[in-house]
């Protein structure tokens, strides 16, 4: 590396973009994805990533490993796995909190290191919430600590987490860049960094044993799952009050020519649920849906609420449910609980423009927004990621609107519609994945190619469900933020911005240096993507590095590592999906967050500098 750099006109323009694509990531004005498709193109409009390096990212290792994970995640949750893993923990654990929350936390975050913390934490939803209905122990007590060995977890290995499966492929381009001569760095292989993870895993559950009662908010309220949440529960915590009743429009009815979601707009009326005209009674009627005189209303409401509509709305209250008695069964439909996936297409639609009726079924009572309860024009409400949708639908549905990548459904679905005869084959499969990463020599995202597809070929999942089951968001902003990194190292950017680094930092002791790297990151992880936070500051780690002569496949690591330090805030992935069905605030998470991060960085810095 020279003795001296100086600024030039192209690492301006890096750093122009830079500055832009940071800003656009902290205040979310465009989505990220967006965001980090748009700097790829004008890196290359710019001339600062040659033509036929700019499109790399979409075939780099990193990318198609991501994808092929999240195919392997989705079959082993449709074959059941994670229902006989919630029995196993039972069956260990028993109903204490002290022995339930370091299973679930170890299992979870073991599973985060195979499959993404973010993967991981959506299949557990369901499987945490059985068991809180079995164990009657607060579902805010066992959801962050589960969220945060999640994230925890995914640093076990190489394919756990977006940075770390990056972070070779960063090593890669730093290697292209060195001076003549110089040392290439190492890469690392699946578990080099087990250690690492392992402690951070094992400090987390310690963590949430010492102060988890004192900490955590209890919120009793949440012990439930699906059909065995009552009606005190969503009455506690939705406002959500009353019993299912039948409505006869009859001829004099103001309603009759009404379409259903004008019906809904009128002051004080129940909650509409079900329609029988001169069709099947059905779910979910749509907004646009119109009423006619001998129309059946299945409502929901009290019984003072109903009769005053039924009175001044010339609507016969039947004495029984009758017809609509077979749909609202508790074993075929009931209130659940839906999260709003970072990335989904509703985000910024009304619940109303959004469809969800029409489209999947199901009817939103309630929105449970950072904590806050919306109960009143729920259908004028603008969707947001992490917005918890109380809802009302046949379970058939709901095990349909989980298939979609856009929700996580936190709820258990009876019956729910698996392949347990095809287990075998989801872990076979899975095994030789596995098995390949540590005993044979081919490429990540080969090895984890040959399970995704084995997968396919045994009908596990349908093409459509793999397909359905990765995060396009995910992958456009892993393969647009790649030539970032490149124009950084191309440029001499990362190396400039290290040599003013070091102005600044002085003879500081290398641990001092990397205490300062480590914080960084973490402070970049908390307002931005943690994919664009490891691209930006791994070359400029690594260019330190180079400097002060330290060791630089460790500080890349270091940055690799603190970009899942991501705990005081609910801008982590896994921490967007938890707060809504957790019933937790932001003051939650800033209250034991703030404790987790500073352990998180002491022990990954002390086994750090021990192993490398």
């Amino acid at each position: 590396m020279e003795t001296s750099l100086t600024l030039t006109s192209d690492m301006l323009l890096v750093l122009v973009v830079l500055v832009i694509t940071i800003a656009l990531f902290v205040f979310e004005v465009v989505r990220v994805d967006m965001v980090a498709l748009s700097v790829m193109v004008l890196l290359g409009l710019l001339g600062l990533v040659p033509a036929e390096q700019l499109f790399n990212g979409f075939a780099s290792n990193a990318v198609i490993s991501i994808i092929a994970v999240m195919i392997l995640g989705a079959g082993l949750d449709r074959t059941g796995v994670m229902t006989v893993v919630a029995a196993f923990i039972l069956r260990i654990g028993g109903k204490t909190a002290s022995k339930i929350v370091p299973l679930i936390s170890s299992t979870v975050g073991g599973i985060s290191g195979l499959m993404q913390n973010v993967g991981a934490t959506a299949l557990f939803l369901p499987v945490v919430s059985r068991i809180a209905v079995r164990t009657e122990i607060p579902l805010s007590r066992l959801l962050m600590p589960m969220g945060f060995c999640a994230i925890m977890g995914g640093t076990i290995t190489m394919v756990g987490s977006s940075p770390l499966i990056l972070l070779n492929d960063l090593i890669q381009t730093s290697n292209a860049s060195l001076p003549p001569g110089a040392e290439t760095l190492g890469q690392f292989d699946l578990f080099d960094v087990a250690p690492v993870g392992l402690a951070l895993l094992a400090s987390g559950i310690l963590y949430f044993l010492a102060i988890g009662k004192v900490l955590l908010p209890e919120n009793k309220s949440e012990t439930s799952g699906a059909p065995a949440r009552t009606k005190t529960y969503f009455a506690d915590t939705y406002g959500i009050e009353g019993d299912v009743y039948e409505l006869l429009v009859t001829v004099d009815s103001p309603l009759v020519g009404m379409q259903v979601g004008d019906a809904e707009q009128i002051p004080d009326a129940p909650r509409l649920l079900a329609i029988r005209d001169v069709d099947e009674p059905r779910m979910a009627p749509p907004a646009d849906e119109m009423i006619w005189v001998g129309t059946i209303l299945g409502v929901m409401g009290t019984r003072d609420i109903v009769g005053r509509f039924a009175l001044d709305y010339h609507c016969r209250l039947q004495p029984r449910v009758r017809t609509l008695g077979g749909l609202f069964n508790p074993s075929r439909a009931g209130i659940s609980e839906v999260v709003i996936s970072p990335g989904a297409k509703i985000i910024g639609q009304s619940v109303g423009e959004s469809r969800l009726r029409k489209r999947f079924g199901i009817s939103v009572l309630a929105i449970n927004r950072r904590g806050n309860i919306i109960s009143e024009e729920v259908r004028e409400q603008i969707l947001e990621a992490g917005d918890c949708l109380v809802s009302h639908s046949t379970w058939r549905d709901l095990s349909a609107l989980q298939k979609d990548r856009e929700f996580i459904v936190a709820t258990d679905i009876p019956k729910e519609e698996q392949r347990p005869q095809k287990v075998g084959y989801a872990l076979l499969f899975f095994a030789i994945s596995i098995g390949m990463i540590v005993f044979t020599d081919f490429r990540l995202s080969i090895a984890l190619l040959v399970g995704a597809l084995g997968m396919v070929l045994t009908n596990v999942l349908t093409m459509d469900e793999a397909y359905n089951s990765v995060s396009w968001k995910t992958v456009f902003l892993v393969a647009s933020l790649i030539p970032l990194g490149l124009a950084m190292e191309l440029t001499g950017t990362a190396a400039w911005i290290a040599q003013q680094s070091l102005v600044l930092l002085g003879n500081m002791p290398d641990i001092a240096v990397q205490i300062v790297i480590a914080v960084l990151a973490t402070v970049f992880t908390l307002v931005m993507s943690n994919v664009g936070a490891t691209t930006i500051l791994v070359p400029i780690a690594i260019s330190i590095a180079l400097t002060i002569g330290a060791n630089p496949t460790m500080y890349a690591l270091i940055v690799a590592l603190s970009t899942s330090n991501a705990f005081i805030l609910p801008t982590h992935q896994v921490n967007a999906l938890i707060i809504g069905p957790g019933g937790y605030r932001v003051a939650d998470f800033v209250r034991v967050g703030s404790g987790m991060s500073v352990i998180f960085l002491i022990v990954m810095l002390t086994v750090v500098n021990l192993i490398f």
